[in-house]
């Protein structure tokens, strides 16, 4: 059999299992026991929550890439390349090397089904194992104790923030959720929680397995100052320590305090200006990501977010509203429909004056027609436009250079995004 390209491994593994998602871990932990990847590297952070994973996976690599070590990072979803998913020490593997990880997947699955997710899991951990990292940083697909990820044994377990979403899996409350998610905790590992209003189910799961939990609020903070912030937490022997005067960030500050409390408690070397320049240098994609385009001998400034629930639009208009301008704010937002889209535009009425609204390439896309209905409910007007492409040529001509356009709404919308302007 020739051997297959990254595309075709890709529309192999969308169509081997019968649903996109089967939470639990028995067919994907003999499998990994077969491929001998349950010990990816030598210190292991998986990190969950409902909001804020992604940069406080990218936070946490990047300070470990800075005192050298050999760090893997694995998250989803992708963008613009399956690549993204995987990393080492800030890039993305090769199109070679996930073929092969998929060809060693395959070889060791025999007869057993795995999803997309499992089967890119599993590559994932076989090319981490390869490379011999000093350190992976794991971010949850969904939930947490029947997610993929949590057949790996993490040294910290990470909760970001605990808000309701995928409601179908997680259930419909914060205790559900929190549930879910406590699921990654380990008898006698540290735990470390970023919601400054922890639901008793997660703090029951820590006491019941004996998981030294490291809250945000009693055991770190952060203060905001005008140009700067400042970070208090406790190292591995539980001593206090602190970082004074750090610049105000791109990405969230919360995220960032809660990386710096997994850094201190892996017992690194506490460097204040490395660990400053580390904060300083950390990026990701679709977060906050501001960008300048030229178009039409004009410059216009477009936000790419993929805030997709009212916890997360709540924080993109508040970052928004300490974000100065002298015009006014233009949208393009298309969503998923099984999430509360309600939530999302009442979040972020206050802060856009224009909205262009369009469904996304997906089968789960909200109708424009839904939308329509949510936004004269909410006394707002939003035109519609085909495509999330249409509607940002649209907003691009009608704002000018004072204004800025929010692409925000899902992972999808953002893409859409993306894809236009890698051929503007």
């Amino acid at each position: 059999m020739p051997e297959r390209t990254l595309q075709q491994w890709l529309s192999y593994l969308e169509q081997l299992h019968p649903s996109e998602i089967e939470l639990g871990l028995a067919r994907i932990q003999t499998v990994a026991e077969r491929m001998d990847v349950q010990r990816p590297a030598s210190k292991v952070i998986t990190v969950t929550g409902t909001n804020g994973k992604g940069s406080t996976c990218a936070f946490v690599a990047q300070l470990l890439m800075q005192q050298q070590l050999q760090v893997g990072v694995y998250s989803s979803p992708h963008f613009l390349r399956y690549n993204e998913r995987i990393q080492i020490n800030g890039e993305a593997v090769s199109d070679a090397l996930i073929c092969a990880a998929f060809v060693a997947v395959e070889q060791a699955r025999q007869d057993i089904s795995l999803t997309y997710f499992e089967f890119g899991t599993l590559a994932a951990l076989w090319i981490f194992t390869q490379a011999k990292l000093d350190a992976v940083v794991l971010e949850v697909g969904l939930g947490g104790r029947l997610d993929a990820v949590n057949i790996i044994e993490p040294d910290i377990s990470v909760v970001t923030s605990i808000a309701v979403d995928h409601t179908d899996w997680l259930g419909d409350t914060r205790e559900t959720v929190a549930f879910e998610k406590a699921g990654i905790f380990r008898a006698g590992k540290p735990a470390v929680c970023g919601d400054l209003l922890p639901p008793a189910s997660l703090l029951e799961q820590a006491k019941n397995l004996g998981a030294p939990l490291v809250l945000r609020g009693r055991d770190f903070d952060l203060a905001v100052a005008q140009h700067a912030w400042h970070w208090r937490g406790v190292n591995a022997k539980h001593e206090p320590i602190e970082l004074q005067s750090i610049p105000l960030l791109d990405l969230p500050i919360e995220n960032a305090a809660l990386a710096l409390q997994v850094y201190a408690l892996l017992d690194m070397p506490w460097q204040p200006e490395r660990i400053i320049e580390s904060l300083q240098a950390t990026k990701l994609t679709g977060r906050l990501q501001v960008i300048k385009l030229p178009y039409k001998n004009q410059q216009r400034t477009l936000i790419l977010d993929v805030a997709h629930n009212p916890h997360a639009a709540e924080y993109l208009a508040r970052w928004l509203e300490n974000r100065a301008i002298t015009g006014q704010r233009y949208a393009v937002f298309g969503a998923l429909a099984d999430k509360d889209v309600q939530g999302v535009i009442t979040a972020m009425t206050k802060q856009v004056a224009d909205w262009a609204i369009a469904p996304l390439p997906s089968p789960r896309s909200y109708q424009t027609a839904d939308l329509e209905q949510i936004f004269a409910t909410n006394h707002a007007y939003a035109r519609s436009y085909e495509s999330i492409v249409c509607a940002l040529e649209a907003q691009l001509n009608k704002a000018s250079e004072a204004d800025e356009i929010v692409v925000f709404g899902s992972f999808f919308t953002v893409t859409q995004a993306l894809e236009f302007l890698q051929q503007a």
